[in-house]
């Protein structure tokens, strides 16, 4: 029988292993300091839409600001991107070309629009026809925003993403204003590229893998995020969402 010491220390490493196994973790420290959240819920994973709600966090809490709006996402739905949380894989897994929009928790990148300054204080990029973002995993430039008379035009040859829409695709108006979501950082390949919140076509317009919604909302958001309190962006299915909210201290819907 073991000594009372030992059998402490046995006790001890069961608890530990039980907290681990069901998922109560302390909150991931890649989000632990972010004191603003973009969280878009949808009804599952196939579900091509979802709403759009923001938070800030005062202390340890999460409190709601602002309404919360309707957007769209990728046309088949959504599926684990590659992100800050912890790898999942209880689900579909997202891959280059889809059609999902990455699930999971993403640092917020720069900002970027057709016109040469925009109000907000996130990092902006005012776009130029040249400027792409390069969606063939066999680039050395896969899931960058380039610009084609920098990096070449062969760098770009094939990308499908060209940043100024208006222009190369007769006055579309998706990308006049939004923002990096930055899933897939590192450019692994095949796993997903250039996926950003912007504006939609229509409400019943889904996207390629993108979260779209009003200008107003847009602008919003623009006006809103603070690169100075690292916000997040989340998208997850509601049954996701409920399951992880409190592991991953996500706000309370």
């Amino acid at each position: 029988m073991p000594s009372p010491r030992t059998l402490g220390r046995l006790l001890a490493l069961a608890g530990i292993l039980l907290t681990a196994s069901s998922g109560a973790f302390e909150t991931p420290a890649a989000w632990s300091v972010s004191r603003q959240m973009v969280v878009v819920t949808t009804d599952g994973w196939d579900a091509d839409h979802g709403i759009l709600r923001t938070y800030v966090r005062e202390g340890t809490q999460w409190k709601p600001q602002g309404p919360a709006t309707d957007v769209t996402i990728g046309t088949h739905g959504s599926a684990w991107g590659v992100g800050l949380n912890p790898p999942e894989h209880d689900g579909p897994v997202k891959k280059e070309g889809d059609g999902r929009s990455p699930a999971g928790v993403f640092r917020i990148g720069d900002a970027f629009g057709y016109a040469q300054t925009h109000a907000t204080a996130l990092p902006y990029r005012a776009l130029t026809v040249s400027d792409y973002c390069v969606d063939v995993d066999g680039s050395p430039y896969y899931n960058q925003l380039v610009d084609a008379t920098k990096v070449g035009e062969k760098a770009v040859a094939g990308a499908t993403e060209p940043m100024r829409r208006d222009l190369h695709f007769d006055g579309d108006h998706a990308y006049r204003i939004g923002f990096v979501i930055e899933h897939n950082p590192d450019g692994r390949k095949g796993a997903g590229s250039c996926i950003f919140a912007h504006v939609w076509k229509s409400p019943t317009s889904p996207t390629a893998g993108c979260t779209a919604m009003t200008d107003a909302a847009m602008e919003r958001l623009l006006g809103w995020l603070d690169p100075k309190k690292k916000p997040v962006f989340v998208l997850l299915p509601a049954s996701e969402y409920a399951r992880l909210r409190e592991a991953w201290n996500l706000p309370a819907p």
